[in-house]
């Protein structure tokens, strides 16, 4: 075994990364927590501003690069995606209604605690506004991805692949650099803020439980691709592992596309097909946040007695599942956009809606690497299918 490989690792940094975090919560004097903070909202909002290009940069070459599939790959990746993220949340109503008569028996409602108020704040910020929003990065790099392989606008697209490339070295040269610095931060914040720990007393059994099946979910996604891909589902889930630990400290499926991306093509997925499907994935796939914001809706259900009908919480899931895409890939970002579903179709007041949005936040690091993780999985599918069809323009 290599010891200073491993040491040298994004993988090894980021667990101690989020080790030390967790330990230096415990002593650390508020004006040096307020250090970390302020450099992680900096950094935040680098983030901010620098996803939406990101997104561009790597999709528009990608997407130009399948040629006259284009539109065909990418219907066939969003049906993907958007399947399993339907999947997840069927499968977490029959979870809840099979486990909460038993696992809540006797519960009652507890109190939703406050998750913006926190003992630390940043010393200073900085706006970066993003030159345009992820949607329309996104909408962007489609239109012009699918013009651009439809005229065969080669100087076009020499052009987008050097900006994917100029992207890339911001991506390994500083941004892959900074991570375990941002991640210690992230978690020596929850836990000097004392949000987490509240929200884990007090929702405790639920929270284990979505933590618990976003796990068995990866597990099932990843067989589902090893036999679709024929490769091996463990040694492929082993590959992700940077992927997962690194949402887990960030919380942000957007923040871990670099990483994503790296630990996709480290299981033989064409870089064109990783390129396209990542960024894409980042934003449609989130069968993770709909595991636990189903779990948790179900269960808040359950113990106010109102309870809900198949109908009413399959026509829930199809509706949040499009609602979801709309979310920003950043903290949080997933559970924002369903409060107004919420309200509307499951009747929940304020109180209800601020419970939901502090245990997501508590436990929104699992559903975010559940999120990324399987985005590999749904690129060893797409990297299957497509090199039957288009294997002279996905890279290899």
């Amino acid at each position: 075994m290599d010891v200073r490989r491993i040491r040298s690792s994004l993988l090894f940094k980021i667990i101690i990364a989020i080790v030390l975090g967790v330990i230096c919560s415990l002593f650390f004097p508020d004006w040096l927590g307020r250090v970390f903070v302020t450099f992680n909202g900096l950094f935040g909002n680098f983030l901010k501003f620098f996803v939406p290009v990101l997104i561009f940069a790597l999709i528009t070459p990608a997407i130009s690069s399948l040629g006259a599939g284009a539109g065909k790959w990418l219907g066939v990746t969003a049906g993907i995606a958007y399947g399993s993220t339907i999947v997840s949340g069927l499968v977490a109503y029959l979870v809840a209604t099979a486990v909460y008569p038993i696992m809540l028996r006797g519960n009652s409602m507890v109190q939703a605690v406050d998750v913006e108020k926190g003992a630390l704040a940043p010393y200073f910020t900085v706006e970066m506004p993003a030159p345009f929003e992820v949607m329309a990065a996104l909408l962007l790099a489609f239109t012009l991805g699918i013009a651009m392989a439809a005229t065969g606008a080669r100087r076009l697209q020499a052009g987008a692949e050097e900006l994917r490339g100029a992207i890339m070295r911001v991506i390994e040269g500083f941004i892959i650099r900074v991570l375990p610095i941002y991640i210690f931060g992230m978690f020596l914040s929850l836990g000097m803020n004392g949000n987490l720990i509240t929200t884990l007393t007090s929702f405790g059994k639920v929270l284990l439980l979505a933590t618990i099946m976003t796990w068995i979910l990866l597990v099932a996604q990843y067989l589902l691709a090893g036999a679709v891909a024929k490769t091996n589902p463990l040694a492929a889930l082993k590959n992700m592992l940077p992927a997962y630990f690194t949402a887990l400290g960030t919380s942000s499926s957007a923040a871990t596309i670099p990483v994503t991306l790296k630990s996709t093509i480290r299981n033989g997925v064409g870089e064109s097909v990783a390129g396209f499907v990542v960024p894409l994935c980042a934003t449609v796939h989130l069968s993770g946040s709909m595991m636990k914001i189903s779990l948790f809706a179900f269960a808040i259900l359950f113990l106010t007695g109102q309870g809900i009908g198949a109908g009413a919480a399959v026509g829930f899931i199809l509706l949040l599942g499009i609602m979801m895409v709309a979310a920003p890939g950043v903290p949080g970002g997933a559970i924002m956009a369903a409060v107004g579903l919420l309200q509307s179709q499951l009747g929940f007041d304020e109180g209800q809606v601020a419970l939901m949005i502090a245990a997501y936040i508590a436990i929104d690091s699992f559903g975010t690497a559940a999120n990324v993780t399987g985005d590999g999985a749904i690129a060893l599918i797409v990297n299957r299918l497509a090199k039957g069809d288009l294997s002279r323009q996905f890279g290899p």
